[in-house]
């Protein structure tokens, strides 16, 4: 499978996992959706559906590792967003946006999540709205007698048991 196809379905997974976050219900995957005011079919990485009726948000994945999101970036999903009356968007990158992209994100209702480009649906570090989700996966080898404990340390070096 291709590194771009992988980065769209696991950022969609991961949005669809923390979607109460979002506000999202329901995160579908690619589809073509009409725009209102052009007439035009838009092909778009993901759809989440905002909880009560509150419409849907664009989500659009752009796996670049080079350069940040440009602001002729950000204009393109913003003038899709007008078009198909979304209640904003998701740009999902591993670096980020630049200066630019950033005010038209703000202006738009887009919110930023920074997903590292190596990502899968077990490891991954996610950023987006001040929240940090990270996804481990270790193997232990354990004998029968054995046991393990898994605790998390805080900012403040405190370790709290880890919980499922």
């Amino acid at each position: 499978m291709e590194t771009w196809r992988s980065y769209e379905d696991v950022a969609r997974f991961l949005i669809a996992k923390f979607g109460d976050k979002f506000g999202l219900k329901t995160v579908e995957g690619k589809q073509v959706i009409e725009g209102l005011r052009s007439g035009t079919a838009w092909e778009i990485e993901g759809k989440g559906v905002r909880e009560g009726d509150s419409g849907f948000v664009i989500i659009e994945c752009r796996r670049y590792t080079t350069s940040r999101l440009v602001q002729e970036s950000l204009g393109g999903l913003a003038y899709r967003i007008m078009d198909t009356g979304a209640a904003g968007g998701i740009v999902v990158s591993p670096l980020g946006l630049q200066e630019g992209a950033q005010k038209v994100a703000a202006a738009e209702n887009v919110i930023e999540v920074r997903l590292d480009q190596n990502s899968t649906p077990y490891e991954y570090v996610l950023s987006f709205l001040s929240n940090v989700m990270v996804g481990l996966v270790d193997t232990v080898d354990l004998n029968p007698a054995d046991s393990l404990r898994i605790g998390i340390r805080d900012q403040d070096g405190n370790i709290k048991p880890w919980q499922s």
